[in-house]
């Protein structure tokens, strides 16, 4: 059910549904497989009234699993009380699991020239703002795996990249949540302006695009299409061969 004509809807060949729950600052989307819930991400902490909200306004009142697609605050946010609230049990990848566990954010580099010098000058600044309350994962990922209790329809991969342990999760490999490792709010360009390491995320496009996938729903912003992040690998991965 979507009560909430600003909620946003893909489904798949196979019929499962991805509702794009919250927006604008971080989306956080939901999966239903077959009376089965999961969510991915769970944006900032200050929106967990929102968040909370919007899982009651679906008819959510339980999680099967809350899949991270990385650590920082604009995700992992609000995973201690979606865990406690909803009982999920917490995904994440291992070299995630530290920040996860005591709700440390690191900043990673800029990647342009206007982002790269304000990171430089105010990153330590924001370090103290950008903690959440510490989670103690359910389920630490250490290599590519397809979930448990959803057959073959929910596959994750590491996508490192914008951190050492982003994560993508494929659904029924024709929809991916990427989490960072592209953005979808600049016309004709998936780049973030965030990345630890540029050339690693460069490769993860590669891997992603190794798959079927067709539609790729980032955390910022809209979808972005097979073709436009194709264009933008090829153009990409010259600038930044090593």
């Amino acid at each position: 059910m979507n009560p909430n004509k600003s909620f946003k809807t893909w489904t798949t060949k196979n019929g499962v549904q991805i509702t794009r729950i919250m927006g604008g600052r971080s989306n956080v989307f939901l999966c239903s497989v077959g009376g089965k819930h999961l969510l991915v991400d769970t944006s900032v902490p200050r929106l967990w009234s929102k968040l909370q909200k919007r899982l009651h306004q679906m008819g959510i009142m339980k999680l099967d699993y809350l899949i991270l697609t990385h650590a920082h605050y604009d995700h992992a946010g609000n995973a201690f009380l979606i865990q406690h609230e909803f009982g999920a049990r917490v995904v994440i990848h291992a070299h995630e699991e530290a920040f996860l566990l005591t709700g440390n954010n690191p900043i990673p580099k800029g990647t342009n020239f206007i982002v790269k010098p304000l990171v430089q000058l105010l990153g330590k600044i924001f370090l103290n703002y950008l903690r959440y309350i510490p989670c103690k994962p359910g389920f630490v990922i250490h290599s590519d795996i397809q979930l448990p209790d959803f057959g073959n329809t929910v596959s994750i991969i590491h996508t490192p990249g914008h951190s050492p342990g982003s994560q993508s999760i494929l659904i029924d490999n024709e929809i991916a949540l990427v989490g960072d490792a592209m953005f979808g709010i600049f016309k004709g360009s998936i780049f973030p302006p965030f990345a630890c390491n540029v050339t690693q995320m460069i490769e993860s496009w590669g891997r992603l695009l190794e798959t079927e996938i067709i539609w790729f729903l980032p955390s910022h912003g809209s979808s972005n299409h097979r073709s436009l992040v194709q264009k933008e690998y090829l153009k990409r991965r010259e600038s930044y061969q090593t």
